[in-house]
């Protein structure tokens, strides 16, 4: 961009891909930054070095545009402040900042340049209160352990080399990326002092939800031992799940046909043999995989797959 340009089109960008925002900076009349952006559909992940700047979210932009998400920063290098009317966080290299476009904010960057990897993650995929949010938004958060050094290390790995990552890859990581900001968020609100009831039965469904999708792959799989794997009763993990769309049974078998789904339509997995594919995803029975399939999605997993790639024979 021309020098006089840079600064409004860096104003202007940053609207059009996360949210609008006031912003200035000392080196206005000669800014230079990038951005790189990684499109995984509803999950947007990003790499960016700029100058010192503010970044201030008002009450009236939010009200003019809100496209309801979190955004988690992990800085690599400068120094920033967030302020918060709940909260205000000085924030150095190697920690995470986590923002909600919905709550007004005001960020003060520094650095030469300030440089960063970060995720956005609609609201919707990670359902909490008001109250629960504002405990999370702007909580110090270090990406040097924990669970915000596990989130830390794999935006730094994705961003780094995109080269090796196919269209097909975008489900599986956007998947990875929502369970780790899922995970984050039950710890902080887990660790926080004296949480209300409600608030920790939120952060345990997270936990649990995390749970059940890294163990999909396992026939055994039921709620009796996710229960156990969390110290709670099977009753109680029923009434956990009340408030969601599916019961527990239901929410597992959901999330594994979505997974055989795109296996099936997955050009490399083109060869495997649907049977391998459905025991992958905890179906042993080739029989029981085809009758949920076909109850789901209204037609067999082999018609599916032969629809999917007609094009390609």
């Amino acid at each position: 961009m021309a020098v006089p340009d840079r600064f409004d089109y860096w104003v202007e960008l940053l609207g059009r891909a996360h949210a609008p925002m006031e912003l200035r900076s000392d080196h206005a009349d000669d800014f230079r930054a990038s951005q790189r952006v990684l499109d995984l559909g509803a999950v947007t992940v990003w790499s960016g070095a700029f100058q010192s700047q503010v970044f201030r979210r008002t009450s009236k932009l939010i009200r003019q545009s809100d496209p309801e998400a979190y955004n988690l920063s992990f800085i690599l290098h400068g120094t920033g402040t967030g302020m918060w009317r709940h909260r205000e966080t000085r924030y150095k290299p190697h920690d995470l900042f986590i923002t909600s476009t919905s709550l007004p904010n005001e960020i003060h960057s520094s650095g030469d340049p300030v440089t960063t990897v970060a995720v956005e993650v609609p609201k919707a995929l990670l359902p909490l209160s008001r109250d629960m949010a504002g405990r999370i938004v702007g909580a110090p958060v270090s990406g040097r352990e924990g669970m915000g050094a596990l989130l830390a290390g794999f935006l730094t790995q994705l961003t780094a080399d995109t080269a090796a990552y196919q269209p097909a890859d975008r489900p599986r990581l956007r998947t990875v990326l929502v369970d780790l900001v899922a995970a984050l968020f039950a710890h902080l609100l887990e660790t926080g002092d004296s949480l209300p009831p409600e608030t920790r039965q939120r952060a345990l469904t997270l936990r649990i939800q995390a749970f059940i999708r890294e163990h999909l792959h396992d026939p055994r799989l039921t709620p009796a031992g996710i229960a156990a794997a969390h110290h709670i009763s099977t009753s109680y993990l029923h009434r956990l799940f009340r408030g969601e769309d599916a019961t527990v049974a239901a929410w597992i078998r959901r999330l594994r046909l979505e997974a055989a789904r795109r296996d099936l339509t997955e050009p490399a997995l083109h060869a495997t043999p649907i049977h391998a594919i459905a025991a992958r995803w905890g179906f042993p029975r080739a029989t029981d995989f085809s009758r949920a399939y076909r109850a789901a999605y209204g037609t067999t997993p082999q018609d599916h797959r032969h629809q999917a790639f007609r094009g390609d024979e």
